[in-house]
């Protein structure tokens, strides 16, 4: 996808800086040079790098605007998703970006340096040794949502800031009858295609749950 292609789609959804403009246009160049050194992302699925993986990402932007200063961890970010698109949408916010795959941290790593991210952190650590607190976890389909909750339910600040009460949101796919039963009475799941008209947004779901 060309860089104004890739700028009409996001502009159609949001309002963006000239200087978030660049940051996105520059992942166009940065993810397929890093990919075909260190696989993160699928050969067939590069090309579809905005639509599949950015904007998927700012699926989250689309259910909270982020009062400053917020922190965020981003569990299992693999090349930086949704953690990236998001520090570039929020840049007064701080994030935090783990995996247990350094090659991939790695790769999170040089391109947030390069577009000038200085909101990003990210480090190879399994979310099982992370001790710190946070107002938020991120993350795109790691595990079964009961799974997750049992290990990041110790890094949820008590500290509230934002319209939403602190917690998980997570970025799924497919049904989710089994995996949200447990959490029916608090958990609030979003379509994407909701706020997303493309055709890949269909079966894709954005799960909040307040901790």
């Amino acid at each position: 996808m060309c860089k104004m292609s890739s700028r009409i789609l996001l502009n159609k959804y949001f309002t963006l800086t000239s200087h978030q403009e660049q940051q996105f246009d520059a992942l166009g160049e940065l993810y397929p040079e890093w990919n075909s050194k260190i696989n993160v992302i699928s050969r067939k699925d590069i090309e579809f790098l905005y639509e599949h993986h950015i904007l998927h990402s700012l699926s989250i932007a689309k259910l909270i605007d982020f009062e400053p200063n917020t922190s965020l961890l981003d569990v299992g970010t693999g090349g930086g998703f949704p953690g990236i698109p998001l520090a570039i949408m929020f840049p007064q916010c701080q994030f935090t970006l783990i995996d247990s795959i350094g090659k991939k941290i790695r790769v999170a790593t040089e391109i947030a340096h390069a577009i000038g991210l200085s909101n990003v952190t990210c480090i190879q650590k399994r979310v099982e040794q992370e001790k710190n607190t946070f107002d938020f976890i991120i993350s795109r389909a790691v595990m079964p949502l009961p799974d997750l909750v049992k290990l990041v339910k110790k890094n949820i600040s008590k500290q509230h800031k934002n319209a939403m009460p602190n917690g998980l949101i997570t970025l799924k796919g497919g049904n989710l009858d089994s995996e949200i039963h447990n959490f029916r009475k608090v958990v609030e799941v979003t379509k994407i295609n909701d706020l997303f008209e493309e055709e890949f947004f269909k079966e894709k779901q954005l799960v909040y749950l307040p901790l």
